[in-house]
């Protein structure tokens, strides 16, 4: 787990480049390397975790005529480097980022087909005078780039591409648009105007030609129709524990985010069977959180398989001290209130390891959100007779403090897949976006075709032959995920020089799950079936079958008593960037509703505020 930078074409200036690898300490705190020739310069953080003491980058091959920095893990690499040492290849360290080189010499671009892991790479080819950048199968690892006339510059984060004077720092008005419809900006673009996000499973090549981007990761989901239930368990226990296993490999102690649910579970329980001492599982908790914690469930799950365990509780004021950093951690805002947890519990893990497994990546292929049965539903739902419909609507519609029901009900009455996608995501609805932004902004994102045109599009229509659900997780897999949870997940954890890793990505899992019918992922109202079935082999069935907590915390309650006058200040103050972008009386509207617990507004707040504290660290320091 590192940092990359870089910048191609034009003249490069070491001393620009160095100044992007600090900007990304936090990265990697154990070494810093650089190697600048005309037209080309490459920096590379490291933080070490397989090859301690040969691993450094920027990495050659034998002849200097291939350099490259890696940002993560191939986890198949000790498989890889012994193919490559049969088709005589020779290795001067026993690194993952070594195979990369040699796998480039053997294959090419196809090279990218055989890496599994998590990884994000800048690969310069001094003889062709191009250079590649590559990001992972599901966008584990963050990538982002902008032009200057013919340069081009890449870094692991968006500070890093700050440093540069001709980085441009501006609001990206459709981006806008877009993150108050889906809780977070879609690749490939960010909320910053011209910096773009390198899509997961593509790669973009920079040559004397111009700038090509380009998937490699062309998998599309059939479903599988003749395989047993049983055999399909097997499989995917096979496929699970491989992927577990593999990630395991590191030169450093490897831990576990540990939750109340199968997951992590599933993860520790796998574990165990493979690393004969203790393991270290890692907790958070809440101050008032009681019913919502699963500290205690985690402790006990903990005590079954004799880990060494730690928890920590946040409080309040942990939450406000925090949000001063908070989005100079994340670079993009996120309507996602439970993030900031992610850094304190990557803080506590990385107290004792570098290294730590997540139980994130489940829920999407396997169908283990709630807005999923509403995609089971909707068909149903619309053979009703309207006039039941229109009163159902108005009955719910009318509800206090029930705003994922609103959501739900509006959605159900939509027939089109990607209007219902958008509709179950927006917790600001259309009608809520037209009274938010100024007249000014709406027109910027109309003109932009921000409001109109889904980002998400191209994704719907690649599995425009599936069924709805096959259809929807295929989406949020490749969106939500990556675009929201795992960049959360990536630049909390980094924040803290802790590298994090998910089995439930492994991309053969993910193919295979994707393979199967969705009644196996969502069975009746149970999402999850088969997952659940599969995981009864290392977990006892009152784990298994737990109800969800996910990571809730009682941010709610906070923002009304302990963070009250935090979110005045923040939303209302006098220089807010609220007053430009947005109306002033509604969002003052919004805090009354809440306040009063008349409607349930906290998504719509915590968004706001992360916009507000986005714009305060990077558009006026």
């Amino acid at each position: 787990m590192c940092g990359i930078c870089g910048i191609y074409g034009g003249v490069v200036e070491r001393s620009l480049l160095e100044s992007m690898m600090a900007s990304m300490t936090h990265r990697g705190p154990d070494g810093a390397g650089a190697f600048v020739a005309p037209g080309i310069g490459l920096g590379h953080r490291r933080l070490s975790i397989i090859d301690l003491d040969s691993g450094c980058q920027p990495m050659s091959n034998e002849d200097d005529r291939l350099q490259v920095v890696f940002n993560g893990e191939i986890y198949n690499y000790i498989e890889l480097k012994a193919a490559l040492e049969k088709k005589g290849h020779h290795f001067k360290t026993a690194s993952d980022t070594e195979v990369i080189l040699h796998g480039y010499e053997e294959w090419g671009e196809g090279c990218l087909d055989r890496f599994n892991g998590m990884f994000a790479f800048a690969l310069w080819d001094a003889s062709s005078q191009r250079i590649l950048l590559a990001r992972d199968h599901l966008g584990i690892k963050p990538l982002y780039y902008f032009t200057a006339g013919t340069t081009l510059f890449f870094a692991s984060e968006i500070k890093a591409l700050l440093r540069s004077p001709e980085c441009p720092r501006e609001v990206d008005l459709a981006s806008l648009g877009d993150l108050f419809t889906y809780r977070y900006v879609p690749s490939p673009k960010t909320l910053f105007k011209g910096i773009l996000k390198l899509p997961p499973g593509h790669l973009l090549i920079a040559g004397k030609e111009g700038i090509a981007v380009r998937r490699f990761w062309t998998w599309r989901p059939r479903i599988i129709t003749r395989l047993r239930e049983p055999d399909a368990i097997e499989q995917y226990q096979q496929l699970l524990e491989d992927a577990i296993r593999i990630q395991l490999r590191s030169d450093v102690p490897v831990g576990l985010f540990l939750s109340s649910g199968i997951d992590s579970g599933a993860i520790l329980a796998v574990m165990a069977r493979h690393i004969p001492s203790a393991i270290r599982t890692f907790t958070l908790g809440f101050e008032g959180g009681a019913e919502t914690n699963e500290t205690d469930d985690a402790h006990r799950t903990a005590e079954r398989f004799g880990t060494c365990h730690e928890e920590l509780i946040i409080s309040p004021s942990d939450y406000r001290n925090y949000y001063r950093n908070y989005l100079w951690d994340l670079e993009e805002p996120v309507g996602n209130e439970t993030a900031a947890a992610f850094y304190f519990v990557s803080y506590l893990t990385s107290q004792k390891v570098k290294v730590a497994l997540t139980g994130q990546g489940a829920d999407e292929p396997w169908a283990g959100y709630r807005r999923y049965l509403g995609v089971k539903l909707s068909t149903s739902y619309r053979r009703l007779p309207a006039a039941v419909r229109a009163l159902l609507k108005r009955v719910v519609l009318a509800m206090p403090r029930s705003e994922w029901m609103k959501r739900g009900v509006v959605s159900l009455d939509e027939p089109e897949v990607m209007g219902r996608f958008t509709k179950v995501y927006s917790f600001f609805s259309k009608e809520m976006r037209e009274q938010l932004f100024r007249q000014w902004v709406k027109e910027e994102v109309r003109a932009e075709g921000g409001e109109d045109n889904s980002p998400l599009g191209h994704l719907q229509r690649q599995v425009s032959d599936l069924d709805p659900l096959s259809q929807m997780l295929y989406i949020d897999t490749r969106a939500n995920l990556p675009d929201d949870l795992l960049m959360v997940n990536d630049k909390t954890a980094m924040a803290n020089s802790l590298e994090t890793r998910v089995p439930f990505l492994d991309y053969r899992v993910v193919e295979f799950v994707e393979s199967l019918p969705p009644q196996w992922k969502l069975h009746g109202v149970q999402g999850k079936y088969l997952h659940k079935k599969a995981v009864e082999k290392w977990l006892p069935k009152e784990i298994v079958y737990r109800k969800k907590k996910g990571f809730a915390n009682p941010i709610n309650e906070w923002l009304r008593s302990g963070l009250n006058d935090y979110v005045n200040d923040c939303l209302l103050a006098p220089d807010s960037s609220i007053h430009r972008f947005f109306d002033p009386e509604y969002v003052r509207w919004l805090i009354k509703m809440h306040t009063e617990r008349r409607e349930e507004f906290i998504r719509h707040l915590y968004l706001l505020i992360s916009f507000e504290m986005w714009h305060r660290t990077f558009m006026k320091s």
